[in-house]
C-alpha cells in the first residue's frame, strides 16, 4: 500500500506551492529598478521590516506624498474629462514612456493651464450670465411699463393685507428699525426691476410685503430662457420681477432685501428709445461673449482630448511608483552600506526566474555591485499560494472564504470542483431547469473578453466571477434531472418505454391499481409510470433519502481519508494512529453499514425496515432480527460493529494526550535530542496539540486533554449530525421538484384549460415569471447556499484546519484603482 501511494503522481492541487524566505541585499542604484522588475515578474511578498515606524518616519515618505499628489491631479482631470463628456479610448494608443520627473512637471503644468481656462471659462459665464438676464429683464419689465401705463389697475398685481393677517404683526420690521433715522422725502411712484430663482420668488414677496407694510406692487413673469450655473453646470429657471414703491426709504429696504435673497438687479429706463437701444447693446455684447465662450469651451476640450488620450498611461505609471516606493519602505536602508535590505516569501519555483529579474536589474542600472539574493531559515509558517486559472479560481476562492488552508494542507478545492455542483444538482435536479441555467452560463462565458474589463455591479459581478461554477451546476442539473425524469416537473418516455402496463382495458386511466410490470426497468433514472401515482411520494421518498445517506457517507469518508493523507505528509503518526484509524472505525461501523443495508435492500428487493435494524442494533443487539435479516450473519456483524463503535471512542480520547506528555518528557530530560533541530517542516511535523507549545518548557497536560476531548466529542456527534445534515439533498429536492409541479398543474395547466386566449397568455405569464424567479432564482441561490454548508461544516471539518494565510506577492497585475 505505501509503495502504491508512492507511486501517485504529485497533484498541483492538492497541496499549496513550496515556499521559501529569502532576503535581498540591494545597492541603492539598484533599488528602484530591482523592485519595479520584481513586481512585473509578480512572485515575490515582502516582509515589512519597518512595522514599528507610522508612515511618516520611513525612508521614501516624500516619494509617496508626491506620487499621492500626482494622484489627485489625474483624479481632477479624470473628472474633468467626465463632466466634458469626452469619452476615453479603450486601447489607447502607445505613447513613449515618460520619467516620473518629467510627467510631474506635466501634470502641475496641465493642472495650472486647465484650471486658468476653468476660472476664465467661468468668469465669462458669469458675464454671459449677467447680460443674458438684463437683457430678458428688459424684455419683461418693459412690457411691465408700458402696460401699466396703459392699465394702471388691471395689469398690476397687490397683495391683499388681509392674506398675511395671521402672520403680520403690528410692529416696526427689523429692517424698518434699522432704516428709521431720517424721514426721506417722497419723491413719487419709482420702481426697481431684477431677476431671482424661482423657487425663492414667493417668499421673496412675502418679504418685500412685510417690509413695506404694504405699500408696493409686486409684477412677475417667468423668464423665457434658463440660466446656467457657472460652478455647477446646472441650469436654473429664474423668474423676471419689478417692485413699485414710493420712498427712499422703501429704496433702501426692498434694495437689502434684494442682496440677501440673491437677486440681481437691473436698471430699466423709462423711455422706449432708450429702452431698445440698450437691448441692441446687450444683445450685440452677448453674440461676442457667446463667441468667445465657444472658443473657450473647445480650446479646454481640445486639451482635455490631449489629457484622455495620456490619461491611462500615466495613471498606470503613477499607481506603479507609488506601489514601488510603498515597497521600498518595508526595506531597511542601511546607510553605511548604501544598500536596503529586504526580506519576504517566494515560491520555489520562482527563484531562478527572481535571480534572473535582479541580474537584469543591476546590468540595466549600470551598478558596479550585484544584488544578493539567498535563502534563510524562518520561524513562522510559510504563505499558502495555489496556483490557478479562470476555471479553478472561482471554486478555490469559494474554499478560501471558509478559511485559507494551512501550508502544505491537503486542499478541498480540488474535489469542490466535482463534488459541490454535483450536490447542488441533487438539490436542484431538473433538466429543463439544468438547461435554462446552461444558457445563462454560456452567454456569461461568451461574454468574457468584454465583461472581465467593464465595471460591473456587486451581484453582476459575482454572478460573472462564478460563471464557471455554474456551467458546472447547470450540466449536473441536466444529469440529475434525467435521472429524476423530470422537465419542468413533466416526466418524459426519453429512454425507452415504461415497464409497467394496464392489466386490462378498465385500467387504463389508474394510476396504480391494475397496473402491472410486463418488461425489464427502465433503462435509465426513473420510470415515469411513477408520475401522478399513489405510490409516487413514499417511492421517490425512499430513493432520495437513501441516496442523500450514501452521498454524505461517502463524503464524510472522503474527508477523513484526506485526513490520513495530512497526516501522512507532516509524519504525524499520532494523528494517523489515534485519530485516523479510531475515526474511520466509528463512522463506518455505524454509519457505513447503514449505506451497505440500503445497497443490499436495493440488490434483492427486501422489505426490511432498516429503522427498525438500526434502533434495535443499539438497544437490543442480541435479539432475533426476524423478517428485518438481510443477510446471513447479520446480527453477530451488528455486535461487532458496535463493540468497535464504542471501543473507537476512548481510542481517540485518551491516548494521544499521554504519548504526547510522554515525549514532552523524554524530550527535555535528555533521553532524545533528535527534535532539538527544528525548522519550518518540524513545525509542521508536529503534532497539533504540541505545535502551539514547542517554544516553551511548561506542558500543560490539562488543557491538551481538555482539546482531545473536545475533539472527540465533536466528531462522535458530529458523525450523527452531519449524517443528518446530508439528509437536506432530500428534502430540497423533493421541495424543488413540488413546488415545480404546483406551479405546471395550478398555474400552466388550470389557465390552459380555458378557451379564452387572454387567460391563456396570463396564465403563461405568471408560470414563466414563478419559473424564473422563483424556482430559477431563489431555488438556485437556496440549493447553492445548502451545497457551501454540506462542503464548510460536513466536508471539511473532517480534515481541513483554514487557519493560513494567502500569499500575497507584490505585483503591478493585481494593482486597481484603490491602490492610487
Amino acid at each position: 500500500m505505501e509503495e502504491f501511494i508512492e507511486k501517485l503522481p504529485a497533484m498541483d492541487l492538492m497541496r499549496s506551492e513550496e515556499m521559501t524566505f529569502v532576503q535581498f541585499i540591494i545597492p541603492v542604484e539598484s533599488t528602484h529598478r530591482a523592485v519595479s522588475y520584481l513586481g512585473e515578474l509578480g512572485l515575490v511578498q515582502f516582509r515589512d521590516l519597518n512595522a514599528e515606524k507610522s508612515p511618516f518616519q520611513r525612508t521614501f515618505v516624500n516619494q509617496v506624498k508626491r506620487c499621492a499628489e500626482m494622484s489627485r491631479k489625474l483624479r481632477f482631470f479624470r473628472d474633468q474629462v467626465g463632466k466634458a463628456g469626452i469619452k476615453s479610448l479603450e486601447n489607447p494608443v502607445v505613447q513613449p514612456d515618460v520619467v516620473l520627473e518629467e510627467l510631474e512637471i506635466q501634470l502641475a503644468e496641465r493642472e495650472h493651464e486647465l484650471i486658468e481656462m476653468n476660472s476664465n471659462s467661468e468668469r465669462l459665464r458669469q458675464s454671459y450670465n449677467e447680460l443674458l438676464e438684463f437683457k430678458m429683464v428688459l424684455q419683461e419689465a418693459g412690457g411691465f411699463l408700458f402696460s401699466g401705463k396703459n392699465h394702471p389697475v388691471a395689469e398690476e398685481r397687490e397683495l391683499d393685507e388681509t392674506t398675511y393677517s395671521n402672520d403680520y404683526v403690528e410692529t416696526a420690521s427689523l429692517l424698518e428699525k434699522e432704516m428709521r433715522p431720517g424721514m426721506s422725502e417722497q419723491s413719487g411712484l419709482n420702481y426697481i426691476s431684477g431677476i431671482i430663482c424661482q423657487t425663492k420668488a414667493l417668499i421673496f414677496e412675502r418679504m418685500l410685503f412685510r417690509a413695506t407694510r404694504g405699500n408696493m406692487l409686486f409684477n412677475q413673469a417667468p423668464a423665457n430662457e434658463g440660466i446656467m450655473d457657472p460652478v455647477t453646470s446646472e441650469m436654473v429657471e429664474k423668474v423676471v420681477f419689478m417692485v413699485y414703491f414710493s420712498g427712499e426709504q422703501a429704496r433702501k429696504k426692498i434694495r437689502k432685501i434684494c442682496e440677501a435673497f440673491g437677486a440681481n438687479c437691473y436698471p430699466v429706463p423709462d423711455d422706449i428709445t432708450k429702452q431698445r437701444q440698450m437691448t441692441r447693446e446687450v444683445l450685440s455684447r452677448l453674440s461676442e461673449l457667446e463667441a468667445t465662450l465657444d472658443a473657450g469651451i473647445r480650446h479646454r476640450n481640445s486639451a482635455l482630448s490631449s489629457i484622455s488620450l495620456h490619461l491611462p498611461k500615466w495613471t498606470n505609471l503613477v499607481r506603479r511608483e507609488k506601489a514601488v516606493y510603498d515597497t521600498l519602505n518595508m526595506l531597511n536602508f542601511d546607510v553605511t552600506k548604501k544598500c536596503l535590505v529586504g526580506e519576504g516569501w517566494c515560491p520555489i519555483f520562482a527563484k531562478t526566474k527572481i535571480h534572473e529579474v535582479l541580474q537584469r536589474a543591476t546590468y540595466d542600472s549600470n551598478s558596479q555591485v550585484g544584488i544578493i539574493f539567498h535563502t534563510m531559515d524562518a520561524v513562522e509558517s510559510p504563505p499558502t499560494f495555489f496556483r490557478t486559472n479562470k476555471f479553478t479560481n472561482a471554486y478555490q476562492e469559494i474554499v478560501d472564504a471558509y478559511g485559507v488552508a494551512r501550508y502544505q494542507e491537503a486542499n478541498p478545492a480540488v474535489y469542490t470542483v466535482v463534488t459541490f455542483p454535483f450536490l447542488f444538482a441533487v438539490m436542484f435536479g431538473d433538466w429543463g431547469h439544468g438547461i435554462c441555467l446552461l444558457l445563462g452560463a454560456l452567454v456569461l462565458i461568451a461574454q468574457e473578453s468584454k465583461l472581465s474589463n467593464k465595471k460591473l455591479g456587486s451581484f453582476m459581478e459575482m454572478l460573472f466571477g462564478g460563471r464557471y461554477i455554474l456551467l458546472l451546476m447547470s450540466l449536473f442539473s441536466i444529469y440529475c434531472g434525467l435521472i429524476y425524469n423530470e422537465f419542468f416537473s413533466v416526466p418524459f418516455h426519453i429512454f425507452g418505454r415504461s415497464a409497467y402496463k394496464c392489466r386490462d382495458t378498465t385500467c387504463s386511466d389508474a394510476h396504480s391499481v391494475g397496473l402491472i410490470k410486463y418488461r425489464d426497468p427502465y433503462p435509465f433514472g426513473v420510470d415515469p409510470s411513477w408520475r401522478g401515482s399513489r405510490s409516487e411520494l413514499p417511492f421517490l421518498n425512499s430513493l432520495k433519502m437513501k441516496m442523500s445517506i450514501l452521498l454524505g457517507v461517502a463524503q464524510m469518508n472522503v474527508g477523513i481519508i484526506l485526513s490520513y493523507f495530512n497526516a501522512r505528509y507532516f509524519e504525524s503518526s499520532l494523528d494517523i494512529r489515534y485519530q485516523f484509524v479510531p475515526q474511520m472505525i466509528f463512522l463506518n461501523s455505524l454509519f457505513g453499514y447503514l449505506s451497505l443495508l440500503i445497497v443490499i435492500k436495493w440488490c434483492t428487493g427486501s422489505q426490511a425496515d432498516l429503522y427498525h435494524v438500526m434502533i434495535y442494533m443499539f438497544l437490543s443487539p442480541t435479539d432475533n432480527l426476524g423478517e428485518n435479516q438481510l443477510f446471513w450473519g447479520q446480527r453477530p456483524l451488528q455486535i461487532l460493529l458496535l463493540l468497535l463503535a464504542l471501543i473507537a471512542v476512548p481510542w481517540m480520547l485518551f491516548p494521544k494526550p499521554f504519548i504526547l506528555k510522554r515525549l514532552h518528557i523524554e524530550r527535555f530530560q535528555g533521553r532524545t535530542y533528535g527534535v532539538l533541530g527544528i525548522s519550518e517542516m518540524d513545525v509542521e511535523a508536529e503534532p497539533d496539540s504540541a505545535r502551539a507549545r514547542q517554544h516553551h518548557e511548561d506542558f500543560n497536560f490539562s488543557e491538551v486533554f481538555v482539546h482531545q476531548m473536545i475533539h472527540s466529542i465533536e466528531f462522535v456527534l458530529g458523525a450523527v449530525s452531519n449524517t443528518a445534515s446530508y439528509l437536506r439533498l432530500w428534502a430540497l429536492s423533493l421541495a424543488h421538484s413540488e413546488l415545480s409541479t404546483v406551479f405546471y398543474e395550478k398555474v400552466l395547466l388550470l389557465a390552459w384549460g380555458y378557451e379564452n386566449v387572454i387567460i391563456r397568455l396570463v396564465g403563461l405569464a405568471v408560470f414563466a415569471f414563478a419559473t424564473a424567479f422563483i424556482l430559477l432564482m431563489m431555488e438556485t441561490l437556496s440549493a447553492f447556499l445548502h451545497a457551501l454548508r454540506l462542503h464548510w461544516v460536513e466536508f471539511q471539518n473532517k480534515f481541513y484546519h483554514g487557519d493560513g494565510y494567502k500569499f500575497k506577492p507584490f505585483s503591478f497585475a493585481l494593482l486597481n484603482d484603490d491602490d492610487e
